[in-house]
């Protein structure tokens, strides 16, 4: 068998894998395993297991405010099985949407895969630029946005930007794909409402994963439809390959359903609130004023934005030849823009000491970067 390599240091969109409770998952997954009926051994339903797709719809009524069936909720193959899915029920080739600039890169490249053309829109301290949007793409047919933690940059979405946007989306008959990433990770109050708790219109359409909640190797998330359109998206998911076997979508529903799910995301709320200060008093003592990092109240990973002229793209990529998983801001522009910075992942830093040791990597990088 294959060694699987370790992670990275800085390494984006990975959970603390140290803090899992593998004990507890294992015993679940063993007890799934153990009592397969014949329902888990035929074709599985492509929309998704349906006690999972219960589990996800109270998980989601109780923490994100969103009201919903089991009927709207879709398990997916990874955000991307998500991104399909809204694309072939919804939208057409060569549909324009809104992209928020700068964005996850690897959604854009799914959503230009599926033949999506993307006006890219600014993001300010208020989040997206509607304004912006409308008179830069005023018949855009859909929006991807992230609105409770904005991706990479970290802000919220104001509430009169989230009114204007459902406002434009209901006017424009457009749809909104909102993607509600790291919401579970907020270090200060409760996680901020989802924008779909504020769709009185039925335009929004809401997708989360369990990458970061539990572990990316799961390749499960979901996406929760209008009620209205539940069974267009119900029709389009027998077109795709759907979620995977069904003992894993079952051990999930149980690690819900049992408490596991809430405990483990409190337990990981206050340890990447300690893990994220390792980095910060890190880069503080080895960095000084060359990098500045943004404040955010939550997430798995920060931003250092570059004091002066230095090319982001270059530190990153000498960072990544000395084994750092670092990625530039710039790499997730549509735009150019003059304001570089470095996305650090922190959430497997298990020390203080560990942190120094990987800021003064990262800083001899820096200081080789041309």
């Amino acid at each position: 068998m294959a060694a699987v390599p370790a992670p990275r240091p800085f390494q984006l969109g990975l959970p603390a894998l140290d803090a899992f409770p593998r004990k507890t998952w294992v015993r679940l997954a063993g007890r799934t395993l153990r009592s397969l009926g014949m329902a888990a051994m035929v074709h599985p339903d492509p929309a998704g297991y349906e006690p999972l797709r219960r589990s996800i719809a109270a998980y989601l009524g109780i923490s994100r405010g969103i009201a919903c069936t089991p009927a709207q909720v879709f398990v997916t193959n990874g955000y991307r099985g998500a991104l399909q899915l809204a694309c072939r029920a919804l939208l057409e080739p060569g549909d324009e949407g809104w992209y928020e600039d700068p964005g996850y890169p690897y959604a854009r490249r799914l959503l230009e895969d599926e033949g999506m053309r993307l006006a890219p829109v600014a993001v300010d301290e208020e989040g997206l630029d509607v304004g912006q949007g409308i008179r830069r793409a005023a018949r855009a047919r859909f929006a991807v946005v992230t609105p409770t933690h904005q991706s990479p940059l970290g802000m919220a979405l104001s509430l009169p930007r989230r009114l204007e946007l459902l406002e434009w989306a209901g006017r424009s008959a457009a749809w909104i794909v909102e993607d509600d990433y790291d919401s579970e990770f907020r270090y200060h109050g409760r996680p901020l409402p989802a924008l779909k708790s504020l769709d009185a219109q039925g335009r929004v359409l809401y997708a989360g994963t369990f990458s970061k909640a539990l572990f990316p190797g799961l390749r499960l998330a979901y996406l929760v439809a209008p009620q209205a359109q539940a069974a267009r998206l119900q029709e389009a998911a027998q077109r795709l390959p759907g979620p995977g076997a069904v003992p894993l979508q079952a051990a999930v529903a149980d690690f819900m359903d049992q408490g596991h799910f809430a405990r483990h995301l409190r337990r990981m709320r206050a340890l990447y609130a300690v893990r994220r200060g390792f980095l910060v008093d890190a880069l503080d003592a080895v960095f000084g004023g060359r990098l500045h990092v943004q404040p955010q109240a939550g997430g798995i990973h920060v931003l250092a934005h570059l004091a002066g002229r230095r090319s982001d793209r270059a530190i990153a990529a000498e960072a990544r030849a000395r084994g750092l998983a670092v990625q530039a801001l710039s790499d997730w522009r549509i735009r150019k823009s003059a304001a570089g910075g470095l996305l650090l992942g922190f959430a497997n830093l298990q020390s203080a000491d560990e942190a120094r040791a990987q800021a003064e990597r990262l800083r001899a990088a820096f200081d080789a970067a041309r």
